[in-house]
């Protein structure tokens, strides 16, 4: 436990470290696994960085700006992240059907067995997760999670 004067309290009045730090340790073991299990399966072209693009339920049909949006990062990032998987045949960036100005993100049949890919690392991880809590534990931080990010998303 923390003893910083900055972190939060618990409802007992004892400091804590505060759970987006917590938060925060366990999505970086969660990146990590999963990127550890992508390159393992071979897609050694690619860094963390492209994985993270692949937020749940993945980028295909999302315009470069919206991807920006929905994983923080700004849309030259994203755009350099897109150049580099496009280069290596994992997606296309095709007009949008609706705004011929704009762009749409297309995977490559390669890119949907990376994205399939990443999901089984993602699902290995959360068992992974549920295997240290045990089964009533993780189904109260499963559920108190889904609350949240339906609360802040």
């Amino acid at each position: 436990m923390s003893t910083d004067s900055r972190a939060g309290d618990d409802p007992g009045g004892v400091p804590t470290r505060y759970i987006g730090a917590m938060l925060r340790v366990v999505w970086q073991w969660v990146r990590d696994e999963m990127y550890a299990g992508v390159a393992a399966a071979g897609y050694d072209d690619l860094n963390a960085a492209h994985v993270d693009l692949w937020r749940y339920p993945g980028l295909d049909g999302l315009r470069p700006s919206q991807l920006a949006d929905h994983v923080g990062i700004t849309k030259q990032s994203v755009n350099d992240l897109l150049g580099h998987l496009e280069r290596h045949g994992y997606l296309e960036r095709v007009p949008d059907p609706a705004d011929g100005r704009a762009r749409v993100i297309r995977l490559t049949p390669r890119g949907r067995r990376l994205q399939e890919t990443i999901h089984g690392e993602a699902r290995a991880a959360q068992l992974r997760i549920a295997a240290i809590l045990g089964p009533r534990r993780f189904a109260q931080l499963h559920s108190s999670l889904e609350l949240l990010t339906e609360m802040f998303s």
